[in-house]
């Protein structure tokens, strides 16, 4: 049977599109972007009605094929030939309506591949983080007599070296060395065992090279392609185990064509058998042969259906393979990029699963490095570490049901704010506009940490309740443990915390007068009972 449009555009319900054209609109223009649900419903009606006719033509196509057997075993020539035509001739007809429809389908998915998702509709709107609403301050703001930045706190101390970074990699890029590199790991050795140990996630360590598969499922591709480090080093892997299975394609299709052929020759001789029946021979031996004729015909005519059908999906296959090998030969394109955040390879745990209810929710949290490129951020905290290429962040993931979501998100939310609480470092929480938040996110939570340094909030952690969206990208669903029909799960993300800015924030709230930094308190046994870091001499 032929795919419904209706199913296989799965990154907004095309259902609802269709149903609800203008509160879909409506969502779309509060992200800023244009009316879409006029073209799409146009284009998914053409698709629906192409998959209409490929299922008539093959619902005829079988039915054609079995009456051929019975055709054959009742020596009706005539009609045996006119229904060999027939299937001849829809088979004929269906690539080119496959390849129609197909077209049809990709329009709509490279269309909705790039809306954002929809915005919950308690979230301010506005264009940019100038509407974002604050919805809790906690901690006063330490008063320092001409507080220093951390990169100037960082050098000082002779543990903190951007040039020598540079020299290896470029700009955007730091060494730490000693106590403050001792002291990054502490803050996140300390997040992890309070995420896993009160909160109750479970630690992983993802691959750090993921597809695009799974950047498609979490929505960092296709539309931000610029922000990723490709990997061009993985290409022969591919290249290599594309041409493999491509042979393996190949050998299989010969394999059954040869099983097909054999099949034909034995259908050619019992009709060769059955012209030269002699008349003259008893009519219970004449009747039988034919009946045995018939049965073997049938036999013949029911494992050849189910050859072609293998072969048919081998060949598409094959050509699936060869249009990325070619494709690959041809760019030499990257097919694996170093991940921007452990969202995504944590949220793709479930990629295509389909998730028992009693399983829900699901909990993840990763301490890893992370690659951004930063592309749109030219001329934006050019010094120091707020904003590098390479960071590392410990990462929070939750697969729920859809009503477990929004309590999910606070409990989030809360979860990344309780790190800074017990750091003891002052923050706010704002929940983002329609205009400042992510492409995934249907509604996000900012958590903003004081540093006295730059004598500002800055971001540390991003909490976003995504709802549907990914689900439908990762095609993850789970079945209730009541209801027999399965649904998308939702999922939510948050950093709980980014360490490096965390780090940053250590530095310039627990800063002293000589230029020492204190420990806070919570993080000295991860140092070994060490209470300040001092410039080594």
């Amino acid at each position: 049977m032929a795919p419904d449009p209706a199913t296989s555009a799965a990154m907004f319900d095309i259902k609802f599109i269709r149903d609800n054209p203008d509160a879909f609109d409506a969502g779309l223009a509060r992200r800023n972007v244009g009316r879409q649900a006029r073209a799409l419903i146009a284009i998914d009606a053409e698709a629906r009605k192409l998959t209409e006719s490929l299922n008539a033509l093959q619902a005829r196509r079988n039915a054609a094929s079995k009456e051929i057997g019975a055709a054959k075993a009742k020596g009706d020539d005539a009609l045996f030939n006119s229904l060999r035509a027939e299937v001849d001739a829809i088979k004929a007809q269906m690539p080119a309506a496959e390849a129609e429809q197909k077209t049809k389908l990709d329009a709509i998915r490279e269309i909705l591949s790039g809306l954002p998702n929809l915005p919950a509709d308690d979230i301010p709107d506005g264009d940019d983080e100038a509407a974002n609403v604050e919805i809790r301050r906690i901690g006063e703001p330490r008063k320092i007599n001409s507080a220093k930045e951390h990169f100037d706190l960082g050098e000082a101390l002779g543990q903190m070296d951007f040039e020598v970074a540079a020299k290896m990699s470029g700009s955007r890029f730091v060494l730490l060395k000693g106590g403050l590199a001792r002291l990054e790991r502490a803050i996140a050795n300390f997040m992890l065992d309070l995420h896993t140990g009160e909160f109750g996630y479970t630690e992983c360590q993802p691959p750090l090279l993921v597809r695009d598969q799974a950047l498609f499922g979490t929505g960092q591709l296709p539309k931000f392609a610029e922000d990723l480090f490709p990997v061009e080093t993985n290409y022969q892997a591919r290249h290599q185990e594309l041409s493999f299975r491509s042979q393996q394609k190949q050998e299989l299709m010969s394999l059954l064509k040869a099983q097909l052929e054999s099949l034909n020759d034995r259908a050619d001789r019992l009709e060769e058998a059955k012209r030269n029946f002699d008349p003259s021979v008893a009519s219970e031996q004449l009747h039988a042969g034919i009946d045995f004729i018939g049965r073997e015909t049938n036999i013949i005519d029911s494992e050849s259906r189910l050859i072609k059908e293998k072969y048919e999906k081998c060949e598409g296959e094959f050509k699936a393979i060869t249009l990325e090998f070619n494709s690959m030969a041809e760019k030499r394109q990257a097919i694996s990029y170093l991940i921007p955040t452990a969202e995504v390879p944590l949220t793709n745990i479930v990629a295509n699963l389909i998730l028992a209810g009693e399983e829900l929710p699901l909990r993840y949290t990763a301490w890893t490095p992370c690659f951004r490129s930063e592309a749109g951020a030219a001329g934006r905290d050019t010094r120091g570490m707020i904003r590098l290429h390479q960071f590392s962040k410990v990462e929070l993931v939750s697969i729920t049901a859809p009503d477990q979501a929004d309590a999910e998100h606070e409990r989030m939310t809360q979860c990344a704010e309780t790190v800074l609480q017990r750091l003891e470092l002052p923050y706010r929480t704002m929940v983002l506009s329609t205009g400042d938040m992510g492409f995934s996110a249907r509604k996000t939570y900012d958590i903003e940490v004081w540093l006295p340094g730059q004598g500002q909030y800055r971001e540390i952690s991003s909490c976003s309740n995504c709802g549907d969206f990914q689900a439908r990208r990762m095609n993850t669903r789970f079945r209730p443990k009541s209801d027999k029909q399965t649904q998308f799960v939702h999922t939510l993300n948050g950093s709980g915390l980014a360490v490096g800015r965390t780090l940053v924030a250590v530095l310039e709230n627990y800063q002293q007068a000589d230029g020492s930094i204190a420990v806070p308190d919570v993080l000295r046994s991860y140092m070994g009972g060490v209470e300040t870091i001092e410039k080594v001499l």
